[in-house]
């Protein structure tokens, strides 16, 4: 079971990541970009997630997974259920988001320094 201590030790590990309060949502950043967004009741996490793959992510996992709110339906992004996920899997999926958001080298540097093959 993950929570919002979770992701907030992942992703506070990615570099150049810096959170904020934004209206009820903890939000977790690099620049500008948004990569993850976890609801004031700690219940639901956003994630940055390719557009063209998020209708299988939901499909394969509906009791996790769900679709984007309306209003960000247009942004590479999907939901899940934060309770639902086990830290090992919230891990994944952060750093994925984040590789979304930075350069494709700061992506495969960071990557490579932890023995993931990026290739």
């Amino acid at each position: 079971m993950a929570t919002v201590t979770d992701v907030r030790r992942i992703a506070m590990a990615l570099p150049r990541t810096t959170e904020h309060l934004v209206g009820d949502h903890t939000k977790f950043r690099v620049g500008r970009l948004v990569y993850a967004s976890v609801s004031a009741d700690e219940e639901r996490i956003g994630f940055g997630f390719p557009k063209e793959e998020r209708a299988g992510l939901v499909a394969s996992e509906p009791g996790t997974f769900m679709m984007p709110l309306r209003s960000d339906e247009r942004y590479n992004w999907v939901r899940a259920r934060l309770p639902v996920l086990d830290p090992a899997e919230l891990r994944e999926l952060l750093i994925d988001a984040w590789c979304l958001v930075v350069s494709k080298k700061a992506a495969a540097s960071y990557l490579e320094s932890l023995g993931v093959d990026h290739g």
